[in-house]
């Protein structure tokens, strides 16, 4: 039977007792109804025609009392008024004769009523004959006997069926009892036995899903071998098929996901362990959840102790934790530059050097489970860095001598002996002095750029304004602005505060962005320095309309000896990379935008001063 077919029959048969509580109701409702009808109908109107009888029948003897006193006339006609209404409520009294003795009073008061009546007659005929007045006691005598008879008779046909009345209000009263309890008693049955069936099928519903969910919980411990028995075959019954079939299913699906899962991560634990680098996940608090061998060794970790660390126990300094922890803030890791993503640890008691990165992991709602943190070993390219710079350091001092003393040859031999020569001889040595003069500046810029990549650059910090650095770095181009008719100016926003910087390295950074920009930059064209604060910073730029870097250069430009392809050279390669290391130095930043043929925006950044 179906499911719904079983829930209909449980309504159908509370709307059948309901149907039969109703019907027992009605049917008492019917009985009580009849007995009040009989009380009113049967006996009613029998009282009421004695009660008339009896005032009609007095009127009537006062007639009589009228005709004695001398007062024939009125006497006679009240008499005979009273006595249609008298007779004819003894016709309705008997045409409505319904309960035992009623007859025979009804014959007893029209025989006496005729009595009565005769005697009236005999009155009015003495009175008719001019007989002499009769004594005073005549009416005692003869009149008011047969009145009081009848009279009598009709008051006991009254008292008859008020009596009647009353027993019939009793059994009326006791039908009206016996219809409450009764409905009670029915109404009563049939809520105990609807209640008892909505309990049985209630119970009959409900214990399937109770098996449903005892067997929803063990799957959800684990345990897919759980089968809910199917006992009908209803819906519930096909549902616990199904659910059995469902619950096999994912015991397969289970026990074929082990042995990959347990293979995926066997391997994923292999390739973790073969890694090189140091690998550390961090959950959502910083707490380490994972740690390969290499972070292990770096770390001076044992193989136990992960436990219960978290971020500040296990890295030096606490910039690294925050920068995770702004990670898990933001969902992505802040841009940083990369001589601030590396961190010096100790690895069998000699320092290494590691470029850290942080990268958060999602789930599939894309919601934060955690972070992973890399230790990239650089010590390598480190060594390899200094040792470079030491080279070009040791080889530029070295050069520095011997080229100082071929340009003072070069130019003696100009302003001496250049008179002498011819026009191609003149030309050599005048190639000669610009390629000393170029091999000059090449030498000064690695040696600068050498002592600071090597931190050995001094800089005396103070508090500058913006306007002061702009003003002293377009004085430097006065003569070349006008001579190439370009536009050089600056802007500065309202009250922007002072910069924390050295004023000297500033100034040769944005002499060296305008001197490139003025190399590029067409005849009548235009350069703009601008300034504003952004945050605890303050931007300095350097715009011109010349054409453009094209954006394969862009973010290489301010590598060593990289110049862009089919430009003039004009330079040795090095001034934007001493410009971004003087920057790094600022504990700022710099970058380019740029469109091809719609000129470049050089930006770098320096702290505001506190």
């Amino acid at each position: 039977m179906a499911l719904k077919k079983k829930i209909l029959i449980g309504y159908g048969v509370a709307f059948v007792l309901m149907g039969l509580v109703v019907a027992w109701a009605v049917t008492n409702l019917v009985s009580l109804g009849r007995a009040t009808e009989a009380i009113l109908s049967e006996n009613y109107r029998s009282i009421l025609a004695a009660e008339n009888m009896v005032d009609a029948l007095e009127r009537q003897d006062s007639g009589i009392l009228l005709l004695l006193l001398d007062d024939a006339e009125t006497g006679i006609a009240q008499f005979r008024e009273n006595e249609a209404v008298f007779l004819g409520w003894l016709a309705r009294a008997k045409d409505n004769i319904t309960i035992a003795g009623e007859a025979e009073l009804l014959r007893s008061i029209e025989a006496d009523y005729a009595a009565y009546r005769r005697h009236f007659s005999a009155l009015t005929d003495w009175r008719a004959a001019d007989q002499p007045s009769l004594r005073p006691d005549y009416y005692q005598e003869t009149a008011y006997p047969l009145f009081a008879e009848v009279r009598k008779v009709c008051i006991s046909l009254r008292n008859l069926n008020e009596e009647t009345m009353y027993a019939a209000s009793v059994r009326a009263g006791k039908v009206a009892n016996r219809a409450i309890w009764s409905t009670v008693l029915v109404a009563a049955s049939a809520l105990i036995v609807a209640l008892l069936f909505s309990l049985y099928l209630a119970e009959r519903i409900v214990r399937p899903i109770r098996r449903f969910m005892e067997a929803s919980r063990q799957i959800s411990s684990g345990d897919y071998a759980v089968q809910v028995p199917v006992e009908t075959g209803d819906e519930l019954g096909r549902l616990a098929d199904e659910f059995n079939q469902m619950a096999t299913q994912l015991g397969r699906y289970h026990e074929m996901n082990i042995d990959q899962i347990v293979s995926e991560k066997n391997k994923g634990q292999a390739i973790l362990s073969s890694i090189e680098d140091g690998l550390v996940v961090f959950d959502t608090t910083l707490k380490v959840t994972g740690i390969n061998p290499a972070a292990r060794r770096l770390l001076d970790l044992g193989f136990a102790e992960n436990a219960t660390s978290y971020c500040e126990d296990l890295l030096p300094g606490p910039h690294i934790c925050d920068l995770m922890r702004k990670t898990l803030d933001t969902g992505v890791q802040p841009d940083i530059p990369d001589e601030q993503r590396i961190v010096t640890l100790t690895d069998n008691n000699r320092p290494g050097h590691y470029l850290f990165s942080v990268t958060a992991i999602r789930g599939r709602d894309r919601s934060l489970l955690g972070i992973v943190l890399l230790l990239k070993d650089i010590t390598r390219l480190k060594e390899v860095e200094r040792l470079k710079s030491e080279f070009v350091m040791a080889a530029s001092h070295e050069l520095r001598t011997p080229l100082t003393g071929l340009g003072m040859s070069v130019d003696l031999l100009l302003e001496h002996a250049a008179g002498g020569l011819g026009e191609k001889d003149r030309a050599l040595v005048q190639a000669a002095h610009e390629e000393v003069h170029r091999m000059k500046a090449l030498v000064n810029d690695l040696l600068d750029l050498s002592k600071i990549e090597a931190g050995r650059i001094e800089l005396a910090f103070e508090r500058v304004l913006v306007a002061t650095l702009f003003d002293h770095a377009m004085s430097v181009f006065n003569n070349q602005v006008g001579i190439k008719e370009i536009m050089l100016t600056a802007e500065v926003a309202e009250d922007l505060p002072g910069v924390r910087a050295d004023a000297n390295k500033i100034t040769w950074v944005l002499t060296n962005l305008i001197s490139n920009a003025l190399r590029y930059v067409s005849r009548g064209g235009h350069i703009q320095l601008t300034a504003k604060k952004v945050g605890p910073q303050v931007h300095l730029s350097v715009k011109d309309d010349g054409p453009g870097i094209p954006p394969e250069y862009q973010t290489r430009i301010f590598e060593k000896f990289v110049q862009v392809k089919g430009r003039v050279a004009g330079g040795t390669g090095l001034g934007l990379a001493i410009c971004r290391e003087i920057v790094r130095a600022h504990g700022g930043a710099i970058w380019v935008e740029s469109s091809h043929g719609r000129g470049s925006t050089f930006t770098f950044t320096l702290p505001v001063s506190q």
